[in-house]
């Protein structure tokens, strides 16, 4: 298993390199602006992974770190996957100080529930419960 290094520091964040792969390559974000990435990370805790100094992986974590936090635009680097990063990225989101205690801890996936299921994620035990607004597309100009 390769080990990757974690950072929380803003500062490291390869933000062309986390928009290219949001806005081109994922299915939940793309066409993002960047300047709408920059805002959702400035206003997030995020973690990246980095091998030889250059970012493979990332998850960001929205949170008032009392009550809850949702977990988004997690992703390693398709060349980069099989080598056990994504498990390492989740340990260090889910062992994080400030997210520790919380009532909910939620996300959204169309893949990747193994993973997830892992580190306690569940579907929602009252899913009759959750609403939620929703814009498939709001990047296209058709939302």
């Amino acid at each position: 298993m390769t080990t990757v290094h974690i950072s929380c520091d803003q500062a490291e964040l390869d933000i062309p390199l986390i928009h290219r792969f949001l806005s081109e390559r994922s299915y939940w974000a793309r066409g993002i602006p960047l300047e709408t990435v920059r805002r959702s990370i400035r206003n997030s805790l995020c973690f990246g992974g980095y091998l030889e100094g250059g970012q493979v992986a990332f998850a960001r974590v929205i949170s008032d770190y009392a009550t809850f936090a949702n977990l988004v635009d997690v992703f390693v680097l398709p060349e980069h996957r099989g080598q056990g990063l994504g498990k390492q990225l989740m340990e260090a989101v889910t062992t994080h100080p400030k997210l520790q205690g919380l009532r909910r801890f939620m996300l959204a996936t169309s893949d990747a529930h193994g993973l997830y299921a892992q580190f306690g994620f569940t579907s929602p035990r009252n899913p009759e419960t959750l609403m939620e607004r929703y814009s498939p597309s709001p990047y296209s100009g058709d939302a």
